[in-house]
C-alpha cells in the first residue's frame, strides 16, 4: 500500500458521517487533513480530535454550493501547505423522494451542491494537481447513481456525478491524476434524520432492520483506493450492505 504519511488532504463535507471519519482515517495514516463544510463549531471540534492525537488539521467554514466560497476554500489549503495530493468531495445532499414529492428549492439545493458545487471544488484544484503532475480526487456518489432509484433529482444529480467522475478520469490521467467515484447503497448516518418526515418515514420502512453500512466502511474504500501505487486508478467502488437487495 503507497504511504500517506505527510500527503495534503482536503474533504468536503466533513463535519459528519463519512466526511468526518474520512477525515480520521486519514488523520490516522499521517495525512495532513484540510477539513471543509458549513458548520464550522463541528469542524473545529474535530480539528482538535486529530489535533489531540497528534494529527495535523486546517477547518475551513465553506458552503461548495457557492462558486467564490469553494475557490477559496481550495486556495486556502494551497496558501498554507504549498500543494494539495487529495480531494475528497464528500458533501451532498439528496431527498430520496419522487418527482412530485419533491419540492423546487430541494431539488435546486440537490443540484447546487451535488453538480455544482462538485464542479467548482474540482475546477479550483485541478490546476495545482497539474502542476504538481500527481493528485487524486475521489468522488462519493451514490449506488442510486449507477442503479436508478424512482428518486428523479437525487438519483439523477448522483449519475451526473458519477459520469462526471469517469469523464474526468479520462481527460486528466494523462496528467498523472488519478479519479475515484464511490457509490454506496445504504449507509447510517444524519443523512436520513435529515429529511422530511414523510421522506424518513418511507426510507425507514423500506430499509426495515437491515444493517446498514458504517461511514468507517466507507472510509476505508476510499483509503484503499489513494492507498495504491501511482500507476494503478481505481475507478470505481460500489458498496452494498450484505442484505441490501
Amino acid at each position: 500500500m503507497w504511504k500517506l504519511n505527510g500527503k495534503i488532504a482536503l474533504v468536503t463535507g466533513a463535519s459528519s458521517g463519512i466526511g468526518m471519519a474520512t477525515a480520521l482515517a486519514l488523520a490516522a495514516q499521517g495525512a495532513v487533513v484540510a477539513i471543509a463544510a458549513r458548520r464550522r463549531q463541528r469542524l473545529d471540534d474535530l480539528a482538535k480530535r486529530i489535533r489531540d492525537v497528534g494529527g495535523e488539521a486546517l477547518a475551513i467554514g465553506a458552503d461548495i454550493a457557492d462558486e467564490e466560497q469553494a475557490t477559496a476554500m481550495v486556495s486556502r489549503v494551497l496558501e498554507s501547505y504549498g500543494r494539495l495530493d487529495m480531494l475528497f468531495n464528500v458533501a451532498g445532499v439528496g431527498v430520496a423522494a419522487p418527482f412530485q414529492n419533491t419540492t423546487t428549492s430541494e431539488y435546486r439545493a440537490m443540484v447546487d451542491i451535488n453538480i455544482l458545487g462538485l464542479l467548482y471544488t474540482i475546477n479550483a484544484a485541478l490546476p495545482a494537481m497539474k502542476r504538481q503532475g500527481s493528485g487524486h480526487i475521489v468522488i462519493v456518489s451514490s449506488g442510486t447513481g449507477r442503479y436508478i432509484h424512482p428518486s428523479v433529482v437525487s438519483s439523477g444529480t448522483k449519475h451526473a456525478a458519477s459520469a462526471m467522475a469517469e469523464s474526468l478520469r479520462r481527460e486528466i490521467g494523462k496528467n498523472g491524476i488519478r479519479v475515484t467515484v464511490i457509490e454506496p447503497g445504504a449507509v447510517k448516518t444524519e443523512f436520513t434524520a435529515n429529511m422530511r418526515d414523510d421522506v424518513r418515514l418511507a426510507v425507514e420502512q423500506r430499509l426495515g432492520d437491515m444493517e446498514q453500512l458504517e461511514s468507517e466502511d466507507i472510509a476505508a474504500a476510499m483509503l484503499y483506493a489513494v492507498s495504491q501505487p501511482p500507476r494503478v486508478n481505481v475507478n470505481i467502488l460500489t458498496l452494498y450492505p450484505t442484505q441490501q437487495a
